[in-house]
C-alpha cells in the first residue's frame, strides 16, 4: 500500500518551464554595505591615540 501525501509546493526541477522561471525570477542580493564610516572611525581614532602618545611624550 501506498500511501502519497499532497505537496502545495512544485519542485522546480519537476519540469522544465517550472526550473526556468524558476530561474529567471531568483532575487537579487541586496548591495553590501559601505565601509567607508569604518574606515574613517579607524582613521580618526588612529590620529588621536598617536596625538596622545606624542603629547605625553614630549609634554
Amino acid at each position: 500500500m501506498v500511501v502519497r501525501m499532497s505537496d502545495n509546493s512544485v519542485d522546480p526541477s519537476g519540469n522544465t518551464e517550472a526550473f526556468r522561471a524558476f530561474t529567471q525570477n531568483a532575487p537579487e542580493e541586496p548591495a553590501a554595505a559601505s565601509k567607508t564610516p569604518l574606515i574613517l572611525g579607524v582613521a580618526t581614532v588612529a590620529v588621536v591615540l598617536v596625538a596622545l602618545i606624542a603629547w605625553l611624550a614630549l609634554g
